[in-house]
């Protein structure tokens, strides 16, 4: 197989010549990283809340204070005082404010005859997001409000006690398995499949096809070299996403030693399925644009974003096939759990023999003709 070494050395070399494919190909997923992350993962806080208390007795003063409470302390709403209920809902309209709060006039004495309260939450629903938060809030206000003031020293209701496995996991960690998983499969698709076509238009192939090297030596030095590109950016992601993310003890040898192998496997699968795609392919436009089909196909569909569970049926077929799904649940196991190699045994096994597959139908497909 010196031959096949003799491609992963030329390949290698280039690689190390153009700096600017390793920087994009570890740029973009990090970047795609912190802005999801940040802008998806975060607590919605400072709501603007007008308070229009039309009541002004003793149980209306009670709501105005646990409002309070919850304003300075998560923060989730920052409470408006209005007199004129027309000029908070004027506003409301015009985007000063995301809720108003109305306590009407004849609240504290329902509440006093415990003849059914009520309070009034009116949302500016063009934002679902806002809005229930807003409710979120209000319903907490309402459930604490009705709170019996003496406790019963054994409370007859069944309660609920839930008990979490895993510290609490912020959303920019729930992100960042996939953001690996995007970072390797852009260095395949610009180190290795884009690279490839390019040569084969600039008529650099036709070089291979004269000398006395075999399809499967060919189609192996492209693997394997891809394969290295791949997991080098694979684990310089790993890393910096570690740190940016805030994952406990992210160069534990052990856990890098497993990240490392699953990291190779995935690199080995993606790259044998870029070059099961390319094999046939001539024009250098076409891989460019199959570079934001295969990118929605494969990543959307493979969990990293949104749970499986909520997909269709058809999205959830792709799942089980897409090697993504495989590599995106083996690096969640091993960064959000901290796991061994039980845990991703099938997925390391699966994403293996994908490339195999991937691998073998590509050498039988690749023409030692032009």
């Amino acid at each position: 197989m010196h031959r096949a070494w003799a491609i992963i050395e030329r390949e290698m070399r280039r690689f190390r010549r153009s700096p600017m494919v390793i920087v994009m190909s570890m740029i973009m997923p990090l970047a795609q990283l912190l802005v999801l992350g940040y802008a998806f993962g975060g607590n919605v806080k400072h709501l603007k809340l007008a308070v229009v208390d039309q009541d002004h007795g003793t149980p209306a003063v009670r709501v105005r204070e646990l409002a309070n409470a919850v304003s300075s302390g998560a923060r989730t709403v920052d409470l408006v005082d209005y007199a004129d209920p027309g000029v908070a809902l004027t506003d409301l309209r015009n985007g000063r404010v995301n809720g108003v709060l109305t306590i009407p006039p004849d609240f504290s004495r329902r509440a006093l005859s415990k003849n059914q309260p009520r309070v009034a939450l009116i949302s500016d629903n063009t934002d679902n997001f806002v809005a229930a938060s807003m409710a979120a809030t209000a319903n907490s206000l309402v459930g604490a409000f009705n709170a019996p003031i003496t406790v019963e020293r054994v409370p007859g209701a069944a309660t609920l006690d839930v008990v979490e496995v895993y510290p609490y996991v912020p959303y920019i960690q729930y992100l960042l398995p996939g953001s690996i998983t995007m970072s390797i499969f852009m260095m395949v698709m610009i180190g290795g499949g884009i690279i490839y076509i390019d040569d084969k238009a600039r008529g650099l192939h036709e070089g291979y096809l004269v000398t006395p090297i075999s399809k499967l030596e060919l189609i192996t030095g492209f693997n394997v070299s891809g394969t290295v590109k791949a997991v080098i950016a694979g684990m310089v992601i790993l890393l910096l996403g570690s740190l940016i993310a805030g994952v406990p003890s992210p160069f534990d040898p052990l856990r890098i030693v497993r990240m490392f192998v699953l990291i190779t496997a995935t690199a080995f699968s993606l790259i044998s399925l870029m070059f099961l795609l390319m094999v046939r392919i001539n024009d250098p436009l076409m891989p460019r644009m199959m570079f934001g089909v295969l990118n929605t196909v494969l990543y959307f569909p493979s969990g990293a974003v949104y749970p499986q569970q909520g997909f269709p049926a058809w999205m959830q077929a792709i799942a089980v096939v897409d090697p993504f799904t495989y590599s995106v649940h083996a690096f969640k196991s091993l960064i959000l759990k901290n796991t061994g190699f039980d845990a991703i045994g099938f997925d390391v096994l699966y994403l293996v023999g994908f490339g195999i597959i991937c691998m073998s139908l590509a050498t039988k497909l690749f023409k030692r003709t032009l």
